[in-house]
């Protein structure tokens, strides 16, 4: 390690250089990364309702779907913009109320409540299938187009209209994202270093890092709207302290080594010991992501796990090039350090301890609750500002036609005429249904099929399928439309048992059942490899268990503090918090029993040990602490999209709180527990004192 060392501090010039020459590839691979908006997506492929969507696109030509909602028009003003409508490029087609009339069919012939599925007094509606999936950028592209041509009066609702203003958004938003975690960063590393230049190049370090890690994310060819909005912001988080163990590490080799090369080679070698150790907990809690069914797991999980490779590596690389190279304007930028006195405060804690550890088994009661009856939402348009158009039209469309979604059927063609019928009147007995369509319940019996109209039958007749829509009164992921769809399949697989539903509702159901078996997967993951990872790093069967469930503790009470503010989370932010707090915060807890560990072998008692461990360590654990605070409350206050900000507040809670339970818990644990730590840890010392043994 020394030699590498001193080969990157004589090589930092080149370094530079070619880490400036590698941003080129990496701007390159971040601008053809597409990214992926819809958050159905991610399920399996393998699910009926998936499977089912893939054939709606194959044999029908149909993808993503929306509902058009028309207020004061005639019926042949409406008919010219349907026309007006199926002219952009990528609309596939629009089902009106003329749909279903032509010379064979008169409109007198209809039944008449055809003609009021898509009529209420005030409004029109319309359905609009487009060619490409629900976020491809023809569909995006295709309904900015509708939306200039339909003018005002017309309001569009359905998930593709909702990834169409989720990306504006993002795209609008992702670069003061960035900014506000950069300053607040800068900020609190300026307080708290002894160097104003110091926290400048640490950014530009990490800075390049992420880029790096955007960069290759082209080897994925696309990731979520999630994990691009909240890469560099997470990066910046819990890669901020590798920086930090870095420059501590040079300060204190510059007092033993007068050449400034030789000392940061020695800081480069003592570094990358305790950055690799501290990384792979957190990288551990990203894998754990990986192992979840649903797939946006994976997505975030390997760009956040090797966006954290990248740090580690840019730490002992990069971060030594620009030190050495502006080494004399970090010393003309020098300043009074904001620093904490730990000596008395850890004293006063450890004198209370056994009255902390009483509080800390209250405050279970409480966080075990809150945690058990934390509610969460499914459904991307709560995450969204009511202001945004698709929110409008998904109003309208619940004001004028009493409609919140829509599922479809894909049927046996050859199921016939009186079963389609009888099924569907069946159906439209379901509460929270308003309407169930085919070609069978619209076209009179007295018609033969060879005088329907081309239009009609290559809408809902294809590849051995027919197509039938069913419209719902509830909205998606409520209780009433699972029910409703439990209900609804039931009907269906009495007629047809290789029959599919499919539709937004029946995704959304889906993804409520597998993240539920997820989170239970990714809880247990996360917490067994960083139990095995600390059993390896303290050498200690019991310790792991500690300082797990002192981490642990943070997450239950970060997470009850939602249910008792009456805060409701998205579905993703009640999974993810718990991996990402546990892997990135548990290393607070590390650095403490580290150095008690450190303190007992030297002979001390426990008592002393435990103090002057939690001394030593308390400066490094708060600044650590309120970086990782700093870098992301403030994208969790200012962004409109409740699914990255969630996830921010939460990340930024759970960091001081995952701080407060180790400075004031873990302390009193160590105590309590020391005669077991030292009976079960790996290492002893013929030094160790006991307690009650003499001084």
């Amino acid at each position: 390690m020394l030699k590498f060392g001193r080969t990157i501090a004589r090589g930092r010039i080149w370094i530079l250089a070619v880490s400036l020459v590698l941003l080129i590839p990496a701007a390159i691979g971040y601008f053809n990364t597409k990214v992926n908006y819809d958050i159905l997506y991610y399920l399996p492929d393998d699910i009926e309702t998936m499977q089912g969507q893939d054939i709606l696109l194959k044999d029908f030509g149909k993808g993503a779907y929306a509902l058009l909602v028309v207020e004061g028009m005639t019926d042949p003003q409406a008919a010219r913009l349907k026309e007006q409508v199926e002219a952009v490029d990528h609309v596939d087609e629009v089902i009106w109320y003329d749909t279903f009339v032509s010379d064979s069919i008169p409109q007198d012939l209809l039944p008449k409540k055809i003609y009021n599925i898509f009529h209420s007094e005030n409004a029109t509606l319309m359905a609009v299938f487009f060619d490409g999936g629900t976020s491809e950028t023809s569909t995006m592209d295709a309904i900015e187009e509708i939306r200039k041509v339909t003018g005002e009066q017309c309001f569009m609702s359905s998930m593709s209209a909702i990834v169409t203003d989720t990306k504006n958004m993002v795209e609008d938003q992702l670069v003061w994202y960035v900014s506000i975690a950069v300053i607040l960063s800068a900020i609190v590393m300026a307080i708290t270093m002894d160097s104003w230049m110091a926290p400048v190049l640490f950014l530009l370090n990490i800075g390049i890092a992420v880029v790096y890690n955007l960069g290759t994310n082209v080897i994925q060819g696309e990731i979520s709207f999630i994990t691009m909005s909240l890469a560099a912001v997470l990066q910046l988080a819990v890669t901020m302290d590798y920086s930090i163990f870095l420059w501590d590490s040079y300060r204190e080799m510059k007092g033993s080594y007068f050449d400034k090369e030789e000392a940061m080679a020695h800081a480069i070698a003592a570094t990358i010991t305790s950055v690799a150790g501290s990384s792979l907990t957190t990288i551990a809690g990203f894998i754990a992501l990986c192992f979840m069914t649903f797939t946006l797991g994976l997505d975030m999980g390997i760009v956040m796990a090797k966006g954290v490779v990248l740090g580690v590596i840019a730490c002992v690389t990069i971060l030594p090039s620009l030190i050495l190279v502006f080494d004399r304007a970090i010393t003309a930028a020098h300043h009074k350090a904001l620093t904490i006195k730990g000596d008395r405060l850890a004293g006063s804690i450890v004198k209370h301890h056994r009255l902390l550890m009483v509080l800390s088994l209250l405050l279970w009661i409480p966080a075990i609750f809150g945690y058990n009856h934390l509610q969460v939402y499914y459904n991307l348009d709560s995450s969204l500002p009511e202001y945004l158009p698709s929110i409008q039209g998904n109003q309208e469309l619940e004001k004028n036609f009493s409609m919140n979604t829509l599922h479809m059927i894909l049927a046996d063609e050859k199921l016939s005429d009186k079963d389609t019928r009888e099924m569907l009147d069946k159906m439209e007995q379901v509460d929270g249904v308003e309407f169930a369509m085919a070609t069978a319940s619209v076209i009179p019996s007295s018609v033969p099929d060879a005088f329907l109209p081309d239009q009609l039958t290559g809408t809902l007749k294809a590849g051995g399928y027919q197509l039938m829509i069913i419209s719902s009164e509830y909205k998606v992921a409520s209780d009433e439309v699972n029910h409703q769809i439990e209900e609804l399949h039931r009907i269906l697989k009495s007629y047809d048992d290789n029959a599919m539903l499919i539709g937004e509702a029946p995704c959304t159901k889906d993804l409520i059942d597998i993240t539920d078996h997820d989170f239970k997967v990714v809880s247990a993951v996360s917490i067994i490899a960083i139990f095995f990872l600390i059993l390896i790093v303290l050498r200690s069967f019991s310790l792991p268990l500690i300082l797990v469930a002192v981490i642990e503790q943070a997450i239950y009470i970060n997470m009850s503090i939602s249910y008792f503010t009456h805060t409701t989370l998205p579905f993703i932010a009640s999974i993810v918090i718990g991996t990402i707090q546990l892997g990135a915060t548990v290393d607070y807890a590390i650095l403490m029993t580290n150095r008690y560990q450190q303190e007992r072998t030297a002979g001390k008692d426990k008592k002393e040990a435990v103090q002057d461990a939690l001394s030593a360590s308390i400066s490094s654990i708060f600044t650590s602490a309120l970086g990782f605070f700093a870098a992301t409350f403030g994208v969790g206050l200012y962004s409109d999209v409740d699914l990255i900000g969630s996830i921010c507040r939460l990340m930024s809670r759970g960091a001081l709180i995952s701080m407060v339970l180790v400075l004031l818990l873990l302390p009193s644990l160590l105590l309590l527990f020391d005669p077991i730590i030292q009976k079960t840890g790996f290492r002893k010392s013929k030094n160790l004192q006991m307690e009650g043994s003499p001084s």
